[in-house]
């Protein structure tokens, strides 16, 4: 498990493209048959992925979570964003299709991921937190999310928000996880940008070509920096930090959250008046 420590407010001013990326991206994501692990300081998040082949793949423990079994203590929202795929939680199997959800509950001793069919693997993301109560694993496909459809064509931001892990629909202790897809012909999403000193934050950018880009701005309000990032990389943000981003043609990303408050609409709106 690879280990993630974000820069401070101040440090990140002054930092080159190169430390940014460093500091707050993570990028061995979907890698074929293999999984992968970051343990971040931003609320101590764990994100990571698995894309299964041939064999299933197992999540597992590391010594630093000094825990028997990696669900514990903690959460874990799972999102599938390839071919279809199977999710089994101590001997429970979850069908999972594109944009499927799973919230795999605190106390669950066995995960393992599989593909239906190796030559189109299933790339399961997923993001963990730490969680205070045990409640109950929940398989959430894309038709029973929460919808809102947000933004304008004249101001290049028409989306959609799928809720899957959230209240009201799963009863998740601090985690609450979506996907965001952008309409075609529209590329700024988060508009205008906000923080939430409440919880924090971490954006997977997908469904976006190879040869295209989103341009991820953080930092403070009066003090933004961008990070440009490609299919497949993940950004941590932390409480402090705007999270926007615009892109070079229209894409997706899954957000995820944890903190002290689940509300998907307590945040701390900005104008673009406020950006420096």
């Amino acid at each position: 498990m690879k280990m993630l420590y974000t820069a401070d407010q101040t440090r990140y001013q002054r930092m080159t493209n190169e430390e940014l990326k460093q500091a707050f991206v993570i990028n061995d994501l979907f890698q074929a048959g293999e999984l992968a692990l970051t343990y971040t300081d931003v609320d101590r998040a764990v994100v990571g992925s698995a894309v299964p082949t041939s064999n299933p793949l197992t999540l597992p423990t590391h010594k630093e979570l000094a825990a028997e079994y990696f669900c514990e203590r903690r959460e874990v929202g799972i999102i599938n964003i390839g071919g279809n795929g199977l999710v089994t939680v101590d001997g429970t199997s979850y069908k999972m299709e594109n944009k499927d959800s799973l919230y795999v509950a605190r106390g669950s001793r066995d995960v393992t991921f599989e593909s239906k069919d190796s030559n189109q693997p299933a790339k399961f993301y997923f993001v963990s937190y730490p969680a205070h109560r045990v409640t109950e694993t929940v398989h959430i496909p894309k038709t029973k999310a929460n919808a809102i459809s947000l933004g304008t064509q004249a101001e290049c931001n028409t989306r959609t928000i799928y809720q899957s892990i959230c209240p009201g629909v799963v009863d998740s202790c601090q985690l609450v996880m979506g996907i965001t897809e952008l309409a075609e012909g529209n590329i700024w999403n988060t508009k205008p940008p906000h923080t939430h000193k409440r919880r924090t934050e971490v954006y997977m950018y997908f469904d976006i070509s190879e040869d295209n880009r989103v341009f991820h701005f953080m930092g403070k309000p009066e003090e933004t920096r961008s990070v440009v990032l490609k299919a497949g990389q993940a950004i941590a943000s932390p409480s402090w930090s705007i999270h926007s981003g615009a892109g070079s043609s229209n894409y997706s990303f899954i957000w995820a959250m944890g903190g002290e408050n689940q509300q998907f609409d307590d945040m701390d709106h900005l104008t673009f008046a406020d950006i420096g």
